[in-house]
């Protein structure tokens, strides 16, 4: 039994200061790294703001961004990055609320903390919405300001 689990080199040379590692595992592509301020995917690096959710399935992690964008890894023995991807996305979540807009649907209102603190929001409109319809923007623009209001952000 090993005292010390070391970390590898190239985990820690993948890692951009000041992110701070949290866990890491090992698979077919490179390593995959959860730090304290992102995911580290196969050289690429995410926020955990910019990450919408985590899918796992018995091959590894699909991580879709909150721009749509999909990035998979293989990870044959996982470790705790299902644990860490979950909670680091969940803590960048500071507000999450659902406002019906008319009678085709709604939108979802979403408030991220960045890595320096800023808060950015996001509209997650319903599908078959037009996000581009100056009405239903309006609409959505009205509803983030009384979330705004009530949740005092």
């Amino acid at each position: 039994m090993k005292l010390f689990n070391r970390m590898p080199a190239e985990v820690r040379a993948a890692v951009v200061p000041p992110d701070r590692v949290l866990t890491y595992a090992e698979g077919p592509d490179g390593h995959v790294i959860a730090t304290d301020r992102a995911l580290y995917l196969g050289g690429t690096r995410l926020p955990w703001f910019q990450v919408d959710r985590g899918v796992w399935d018995e091959e590894g992690l699909t991580v879709v961004t909150t721009a749509g964008e999909a990035h998979r890894a293989l990870l044959p023995e996982p470790g705790r990055i299902p644990e860490a991807v979950r909670e680091r996305v969940t803590a960048s979540i500071v507000v999450n609320q659902y406002a019906p807009l008319d009678a085709r649907g709604g939108v979802r209102l979403v408030a991220r903390r960045t890595d320096d603190d800023r808060m950015i929001w996001e509209f997650v409109f319903d599908p078959g919405m037009d996000p581009a319809d100056p009405g239903l923007r309006a609409l959505a623009e009205q509803a983030l300001e009384e979330t705004r209001r009530s949740f005092g952000v």
